[in-house]
């Protein structure tokens, strides 16, 4: 279990003081390490060794600014989230819809268990059907074969669950096999790829055929996350700008075009979280977008709906994150993060990322329903155009000095 302190993420003004003096306030809870301060005081930077453990053929490193988003309370805990994204219109935006949220009592998220699935592909499998109800009869003898491929995670009360057979191809005798594994606070991909690999043979000499892929996927139905929040008809900007946000909602529940663009909103918040606490943001994205389409027709992944005098949203997906392994705690960044976050297992950083993906989802709404998505989004903006003209001058008056001397 962490220690956790209290924190209150309702900062006044915070995005007007200067650098340091943000560092200084988020350090003066006690939730960094002298490390993760001295990381955050630095700028920020990787260092190219880290880096080149990281990753493949490095020759630098490309950086993201570190932010918070604000006024965050999930399951009656104030959280500090953090977002690593160069669009500041993401991160005020989650904060902003945050603040409406909390007015109503916060974001009540649930994740279920850390349940991952992974596959094994067999083709030329004489009667597939057959062999499936063969597969079925010896599940249990199977499971425990497959249990031998994770001994650690079983001793840590993880393991395989559960598992079924799906016929894809009869004529083809194309077959896979899903198996569910309970993977702790993993993120899980090795470990049940490693099942995967151990649990085949063992399929293929009970039914035959030959053995193809043997991988997860990305699309984890058992390991799922759910969010709900509420803000007042009043608190929203009054009954036109409520039932605004109920029309975009509906227009995205009709349209493919439009859910798409809805579903980007909600990506916004939640892979910049992802990013900031090392998760594959490539898997949760991949996951999140088949999951929209898995009836047959892609959907919003939040609805908004009228209660009484407000207005409610409940977002819903795969999410596959770790709070161990992977880069969870060789990038200091990443360390960082988490010691914000202060995390007791992997299910509450689900809930963490969902809420912020409803947020950005109400924000982004509530833009549309009002003034339009580009009056706030340009403001914003613009700080960046500035920059890169100031930029663009230095380097042209360099190069003027450079070709004069």
């Amino acid at each position: 279990m962490v220690e956790r302190r209290t924190v209150s993420s309702r900062i006044s003004g915070f995005y007007r003081k200067p650098l340091n003096n943000r560092v200084e306030i988020i350090t003066g809870n006690g939730l960094l390490s002298e490390e993760s301060k001295a990381h955050l005081d630095g700028g920020g930077y990787l260092d190219p060794t880290v880096a080149d453990r990281l990753s493949e053929n490095v020759i630098g490193c490309h950086s993201l600014p570190l932010a918070v988003a604000l006024n965050f309370r999930i399951n009656g805990r104030d959280v500090l989230v953090p977002m690593a994204v160069e669009e500041p219109s993401i991160v005020a935006a989650a904060s902003n819809a945050a603040r409406l949220v909390r007015l109503s009592g916060g974001f009540f998220a649930e994740a279920t268990p850390p349940v991952m699935t992974t596959q094994v592909q067999l083709d030329e499998v004489p009667e597939p059907h057959l062999a499936a109800e063969r597969l079925l009869q010896d599940r249990d003898e199977l499971l425990r074969l497959a249990d031998q491929a994770i001994p650690n995670m079983v001793r840590r009360g993880g393991g395989c669950r559960d598992l079924e057979v799906r016929v894809l191809d009869e004529d083809e005798g194309l077959l896979v096999v899903h198996l569910y594994v309970e993977v702790g606070d993993a993120m899980g991909a090795n470990l049940v790829d490693s099942v995967a690999e151990v649990i085949a043979p063992q399929i293929q000499s009970r039914i035959g055929g030959r053995i193809g892929l043997r991988i997860l996927t990305n699309l984890p139905l058992r390991r799922t996350v759910k969010v709900t929040a509420r803000v007042s008809t009043q608190a929203v900007g009054g009954e036109e700008m409520a039932h605004g946000i109920l029309r975009a909602s509906r227009f995205a529940s009709l349209d493919v075009f439009r859910a798409v663009t809805h579903n980007k909103g909600i990506m916004n918040g939640i892979d910049a979280v992802a990013v900031a606490t090392g998760q594959d943001w490539r898997s949760i994205e991949a996951g999140a977008h088949a999951f929209a389409a898995f009836g047959g027709q892609y959907k919003p992944l939040a609805t908004w709906k009228r209660v009484e005098d407000s207005v409610e949203g409940t977002l819903e997906l795969p999410m596959a994150v770790g709070t161990v392994g992977g880069s969870t705690r060789v990038h200091p960044g990443v360390r960082a993060a988490f010691e914000l976050l202060q995390l007791d297992r992997a299910g509450e950083l689900a809930e963490v990322i969902a809420a912020a993906g409803l947020a950005s989802n109400l924000a982004a709404l509530r833009a549309l329903a009002g003034e339009g998505i580009q009056r706030g989004h340009m403001r914003l903006h613009h700080r960046k155009a500035t920059l890169f003209a100031e930029t663009e001058s230095a380097a042209v008056a360099n190069q003027a000095e450079g070709e004069f001397r």
